[in-house]
């Protein structure tokens, strides 16, 4: 714990005891979100999963070409779970429920394909994005296996739908738990957590990358301190490359106003049997890793002062 983060501000105006916070449904289990809280916020640090939720909405699969085992190549599986021990040491983790199949949360929401929709949104209303154009924007229009998801065009108003059940609560819910660890502690660690497919990454990639923006996210110490704290425990870790950050690092990380945001990617075949989506044999070990590095991260390292 950062010795002058020790006594938070305000120990009453969070949760007092370890649960689940579900997000808004209209129906019991289709909450967009839930919230592992911690028995007592007590690290200065929240953890974000967007793109490990695992529902399939009925109109998703009533609307796709793909199989479920198709859809689900764009999970970041389970990494919700290899995270969900950092409550333990006083930090909330935020877990997408909705697949991110049916709506991306790491993606600004206007950035969606013109081509998804036959009345909308108009061509030139926002510029597309390199992500958009690879079929990767707020509504996906490919899997993780690169096939195409829908069999036609979509209404408008479905897209809009999910923006607003599922994108915008997400979001609200993040603000909200960043600004409440801001107001804790004086500052606020973001770590958003992801995985990557070892297929696309050649024999020499690294285990680990870690995305600041370029040091436009988050302080270089922090960055620093996680690469160091992963390498220490025998991961190959890089910075940047190919994952520099994506809508969550861009929103939130704003580090001269004290919120720090970091990506981070895990290579799936650390834990994951990457063909048929199940955990692996070495899923025990890397989920105590990264409840290790959550324990550092409340730890007290010398150059916390300095992100405030």
């Amino acid at each position: 714990m950062l010795p002058r983060m020790e006594h938070p501000r305000d120990p009453h105006s969070v949760a007092a005891s370890a649960a689940a916070r579900p997000g808004p449904a209209e129906r019991p289990g289709d909450a967009p979100f839930m919230v592992i809280e911690p028995l007592r916020r007590t690290a200065p640090v929240v953890f974000a999963s967007p793109h490990s939720g695992r529902r399939y909405p009925e109109t998703l699969l009533a609307q796709t070409r793909l199989t479920l085992q198709s859809l689900r190549r764009s999970e970041d599986a389970f990494v919700d779970e290899l995270f969900a021990g950092a409550a333990a040491h006083g930090a909330p983790v935020l877990c997408a429920t909705v697949a991110r199949a049916f709506v991306d949360l790491n993606r600004d929401p206007t950035e969606l394909d013109p081509d998804m929709f036959h009345d909308g949104p108009p061509r030139g209303g926002f510029p597309l994005s390199p992500r958009v154009q690879a079929g990767l924007g707020a509504i996906p229009r490919i899997a993780g296996d690169g096939d195409e998801i829908y069999r036609r065009r979509l209404p408008i108003a479905e897209a809009e739908r999910r923006l607003a059940t599922v994108h915008r609560p997400y979001h609200a819910m993040l603000e909200t738990l960043v600004a409440e660890t801001q107001a804790l502690f004086g500052c606020a660690i973001l770590i958003d957590c992801h995985s990557m497919p070892s297929c696309a990454r050649g024999p020499q990639a690294p285990d680990i990358v870690l995305g600041d923006r370029f040091g436009a996210s988050c302080h270089p110490e922090l960055t620093a301190f996680v690469e160091q704290t992963l390498r220490g425990m025998g991961y190959k870790v890089i910075r940047n490359a190919p994952f520099a950050g994506g809508h969550t690092t861009q929103t939130y990380g704003r580090p001269r106003a004290g919120v720090h945001a970091l990506q981070i990617e895990l290579d799936r075949g650390l834990y994951l049997q990457e063909r048929s989506l199940t955990r692996s044999g070495a899923f025990s070990k890397v989920r105590a890793d990264m409840t290790r590095l959550a324990e550092a991260l409340a730890a007290a390292p010398p150059w916390a002062d300095r992100l405030v």
